[in-house]
């Protein structure tokens, strides 16, 4: 996937008109709708509905929007503070992190560290948790946030908490009713919509053990990238989803969340380099101690024990 790909479909949606679009993006019309052929072959589904006129996004082309504009406005912000940073000569920090915990605390953890930092540029690039390692030990970020366990002496991980997994389905489904857990045993009879669908291991290897560990073996109709994917096509009544609980915070009018009676989790990683003492390494876990205290969470071991 690539920026300009984002920009490309952004102006769609916008426009509801590919002729419009091209337009005010100076180019040709075919180059326009080739890219957002590739970005749907990419993502798994179609994003716009083009047997309508004007166009219209379909359920995972609404989804893929919010974020797309997200990750526009975040690119923007980047700049301009890389930018800020060559004029101030402020000093940098970059944080990596797994798309899902943006849904979660991980937003509030930054704001805090922003208050506490305020002479660092801080920077905050998407990764998987496999590239947070790689990363960590070229040196291209300061700390990551993920939920994949991996061994490495080059690299301390903490472990800042389990976050409970809850099942998505559509607002439509005949158990989006209630709310009582529901038994995995109950869930697996259901078409289920996986995510990510690479690089592995990743949660997807998370949902499928937590099936696995219980001798049941659920039948996958999607695999796809990213998460808003998923839940889209969890909206369009595609399948069902397992998802972090920190999800039902950007709850959807179109989905509906049930616990999982099992109550199988998946953790949150905070990922170091090994013996590194920085000051912004330092602030931030002085951010999740307090932060945690604050929100009734159980304070993470192996912060600030050095």
């Amino acid at each position: 996937m690539e920026m300009r790909q984002l920009r490309y479909f952004v102006a769609v949606a916008h426009d509801r008109n590919f002729s419009r679009a091209a337009e005010r993006l100076h180019m040709a019309q075919p180059p326009l709708s080739r890219q957002i052929q590739l970005l749907e072959a990419e993502m798994g589904c179609a994003l716009i509905d083009r047997s309508v006129r004007p166009l219209r996004l379909t359920a995972p082309g609404r989804l893929f929007l919010k974020q797309a504009e997200q990750i526009l406005a975040h690119a923007e912000a980047t700049r301009q503070m890389i930018e800020r940073s060559r004029a101030t000569e402020k000093l940098s920090v970059i944080f990596g992190f797994v798309a899902s915990t943006m849904y979660g605390r991980f937003p509030a953890l930054i704001r805090e560290f922003r208050k506490v930092a305020r002479d660092f540029e801080i920077n905050l690039v998407e990764m998987s948790s496999l590239e947070q390692i790689a990363a960590l030990k070229e040196g291209r970020i300061d700390a990551g946030f993920g939920t994949q366990r991996f061994e490495d002496p080059a690299v301390r991980r903490v472990l800042l908490r389990n976050e409970e997994m809850v099942v998505a389905m559509p607002a439509t489904h005949p158990l989006a009713g209630g709310d009582a857990p529901l038994p995995l045993a109950r869930i697996v009879q259901e078409p289920q919509i996986l995510y990510p669908s690479h690089p592995r291991p990743s949660y997807a290897d998370q949902v499928l053990a937590a099936f696995h560990d219980y001798g049941l073996a659920p039948a996958i109709v999607q695999e796809v990238r990213e998460l808003h994917i998923a839940l889209g096509l969890v909206a369009a009544e595609e399948g069902v989803a397992i998802v972090p609980a920190s999800v039902k915070r950007s709850w959807a009018e179109d989905l509906r969340f049930r616990p999982i009676e099992e109550r199988p989790t998946s953790p949150i990683f905070m990922s170091f380099r090994e013996g590194d003492v920085s000051r912004p390494i330092r602030a931030m876990m002085e951010v999740i101690c307090r932060m945690y205290a604050s929100w009734g969470y159980e304070v993470p071991e192996g912060l600030l024990t050095d």
